[in-house]
């Protein structure tokens, strides 16, 4: 199913926390060479970013072979530092760093030499950027899953949009076979995380 049209100019911008959190709760994980390979074939592809942030201190970051991954295979990858901090008891916790102003100031940036615009969140505090891309008459679609419990959708984020692909349709395309997962788990990566997104 095509939802581009191939004389389009699409950027792709991808919300790395907020996409892992969704496909972990639909139960499938991404295939980004998949993922590219679709965009590709359906319209002119001219940059796909991928933002997240990453754990400096850790011996072994779970995240970095991922990040490492996309780097050399066709993506521009950002990534900035977790925060950590020490709470009244003493106890240090470590916060996710948030990339919503670097994807926002990068789409914007972009918007002049792209049609369409693909956002990979379901982050309601994008519904802002949503809209003055269209001001800047750009089309804009958002992939994010309404099939959560609970959803990770932001009802204000899908009403702004173009037009909205929901990530549970999309698995048999860009999903990576079950048996090709790594053995080691991303999820305490994110789990440690403040996750204060607004759905």
């Amino acid at each position: 199913m095509s939802h581009f049209d191939p004389r389009e100019r699409i950027a792709i911008f991808i919300d790395g926390a907020n996409l892992y959190q969704t496909t972990r709760a639909l139960g499938f994980d991404i295939d980004y060479r998949r993922l590219l390979k679709k965009f590709t074939g359906e319209s002119f592809l001219l940059r796909a970013s991928y933002y997240t942030a990453l754990a400096e201190d850790q011996e072994f970051n779970s995240i970095r072979p991922l990040v490492d991954w996309l780097d050399y295979n066709g993506y521009t990858v950002v990534t900035k530092p977790m925060k950590e901090f020490t709470d009244a008891q003493g106890q240090r916790r470590r916060i996710r760093s948030r990339l919503d102003v670097e994807m926002t100031i990068d789409a914007l940036c972009l918007s002049e030499s792209v049609d369409h615009v693909v956002l990979f969140t379901g982050d309601g505090d994008f519904q802002p950027l949503v809209a003055e891309l269209q001001r800047r008459a750009k089309k804009v679609t958002v992939v994010s899953s309404l099939r959560t419990q609970p959803s990770m959708m932001s009802d204000a984020l899908r009403r702004q949009a173009d037009q909205f692909i929901d990530l549970a349709d999309l698995e048999d395309l860009i999903g990576r076979d079950p048996s090709e997962r790594p053995q080691r788990d991303r999820r305490a990566e994110f789990d440690d995380e403040d996750d204060d997104d607004d759905f």
